[in-house]
């Protein structure tokens, strides 16, 4: 056997020459790719999450200042230090879970639809119909919730990921 030319085998009268090396070089870049784009990925998600969650406590940190600060609390104040607190309970599950509440949104959707509503009827707006429409886009996400947990309820997800990939179990 010569010791320049790797092993090879014939074929048909075709030399076929064996680079197992290449395949194995290809499977090494192909994993290290794959472990460096999940770092990258993970990381910006990480840095997301962590960034929303502290836009959204500062927010309503800074709301709740204000509302001192006027010496009172509306209605719309509240509501809206709802939709602070229902959006930092959806970072909080997406981050324990990886997995978006879709509920959630379509609890901020109503409570920001709600403060709306409160907002135009108690500044006086004689009503037209836009209050109608606020009403109506209320009652349709509401609906959108019934569906949404009957869904869920008779469609469960088949099995919970969790962020390092590994099947985890639902009462957890």
């Amino acid at each position: 056997m010569c010791l320049s030319h790797p092993p090879s085998k014939s074929y048909q009268g075709i030399r076929i020459v064996n680079i197992k090396w290449a395949d194995k070089l290809r499977k090494g870049l192909h994993g290290a790719a794959d472990s460096l784009g999940n770092l990258c990925v993970e990381s910006f998600h990480y840095l997301a999450l962590f960034g929303i969650g502290g836009i959204t406590a500062w927010a309503a940190v800074m709301t709740f200042i204000d509302m001192l600060g006027k010496g009172g609390v509306s209605v719309d104040d509240i509501l809206l230090l709802f939709i602070y607190l229902e959006l930092g309970a959806m970072v909080g599950i997406y981050f324990k879970t990886n997995h978006m509440p879709i509920r959630f949104l379509l609890y901020v959707a109503i409570t920001a639809l709600t403060r709306l509503l409160i907002g135009d009827v108690s500044h006086h707006k004689a009503p037209d119909v836009g209050l109608l429409y606020l009403c109506g886009g209320i009652l349709l996400l509401s609906f959108s919730i019934l569906v949404v947990r009957y869904a869920s309820s008779r469609y469960p997800s088949s099995r919970v990921i969790d962020a390092n990939g590994k099947e985890i179990e639902e009462g957890r």
